[in-house]
């Protein structure tokens, strides 16, 4: 075998070598990230149950691809702020801790500032972290830090019905 043969299978071997140990760190890496809120689609969900502070719970189902506030007479919602809320089912988690790790109280989660039921799934919004803009958020029997920009709203309007162009 030439000598040039043998450098080129020599470097081919590293080659795979290094494609080997670059597949299996992105294997465990991707393992190891601490994933989303929820294991829920946001296109797929379709009721919404949401209550800020000590305010009374607003409803929502989606109907024929449009939201729905179901409290009484049902009235179309604003879909983009219903879809916003259900985009929080798929929040970049920061860090999951088990809830034991925390006294809900000074986390903000003894009372939450609000809460948000995707299909079911309780989320519970505690204060921002001191850490940066990122937010307490309990899940079950762990807690997440997520962006702050995922934290529920009031609507804008009262009314709950948005749409310029909707005719009554």
């Amino acid at each position: 075998m030439k000598r040039s043969t043998r450098q080129l299978a020599g470097l081919g071997a590293c080659a795979l070598v290094l494609i080997a140990a670059a597949g299996w760190q992105w294997g465990r890496d991707a393992a190891a990230a601490p994933g989303t809120l929820l294991p829920l689609d946001p296109s797929a969900i379709s009721r919404i149950e949401l209550v800020i502070g000590q305010g009374a719970p607003s409803h929502y189902a989606r109907r024929d691809g449009h939201w729905w506030r179901i409290d009484g007479t049902p009235t179309r919602a604003d879909d983009g702020r219903l879809g916003e809320l259900a985009d929080t089912a798929s929040a970049a988690v920061l860090n999951w801790r088990p809830a034991s790790d925390f006294d809900p109280a000074r986390i903000g989660l003894a009372a939450p500032v609000a809460v948000l039921t995707l299909d079911g799934q309780r989320l519970e919004f505690g204060e921002t972290s001191v850490t940066g803009p990122q937010r307490y958020v309990r899940v079950g029997d762990r807690i997440a830090l997520i962006s702050l920009r995922y934290t529920p709203r009031a609507p804008a309007s009262d009314s709950h019905a948005v749409n310029a162009g909707m005719t009554r």
